[in-house]
């Protein structure tokens, strides 16, 4: 797996051998990244943003931010396997100064003291048989992490059937293989 673009284009990123942790996909995040650059509706500029990656993994999605020019990304992720080759990417490619790892739940918001900081987008990618993504979304609203001009990315298996939270307008949804990713602000 690699960076797709920016100023690490082409840097490797470790990945995990076991089968625990679902990397996102080089083709995934690509189209992510073509829809904010190029869609009418989502529309997303990177440069200088603060990045906001729950269940972050090995961190492939928000160190692509940081290549593309985010000023700051923050990690949420809680297995250790995937903690310990987050912080090796993040080493690996010298990134510490932008970045902070929470090696907690991304359930457990509220204990981080993220109160009124507000993230231009924000990056969700629990586990495709997750099914408490409304939890989460609630939190981030009455957390105040978020604000209208904030973009909130999910991603979910295509298959699933989600009741997504009254807090979330989708602006646009995508299918790319197993993934469904839904673009969206709070209301």
């Amino acid at each position: 797996m690699r960076v797709i673009g920016g100023s690490l284009k082409g840097k490797k990123l470790l990945i995990p051998l076991d089968k625990s942790t679902r990397p996102l996909r080089d083709m995934v995040r690509e189209s992510i990244f073509n829809i904010l650059d190029h869609s009418s509706k989502v529309s997303k500029n990177i440069n200088n943003s603060k990045v906001l990656d729950l269940f972050s993994g090995t961190g492939s999605f928000g160190i692509e931010c940081l290549s593309r020019g985010a000023q700051e990304v923050v990690f949420f992720e809680n297995y250790l396997n995937s903690i310990k080759i987050l912080k090796n990417n993040i080493f690996n490619l010298k990134l510490e100064s932008k970045t902070k790892v929470y090696e907690s739940d991304a359930y457990n918001l509220k204990d981080a003291n993220l109160e009124n900081e507000i993230f231009d987008v924000i990056f969700i990618d629990p586990p495709f048989k997750d099914k408490e993504i409304n939890n989460l979304i609630n939190q981030i609203k009455f957390l105040k992490i978020a604000d209208i001009n904030t973009l909130i990315i999910v991603h979910r298996n295509k298959k699933s059937v989600d009741n997504i939270s009254k807090f979330l307008n989708v602006l646009e949804k995508k299918k790319y293989g197993l993934s469904k990713i839904l673009f969206s602000k709070l209301v």
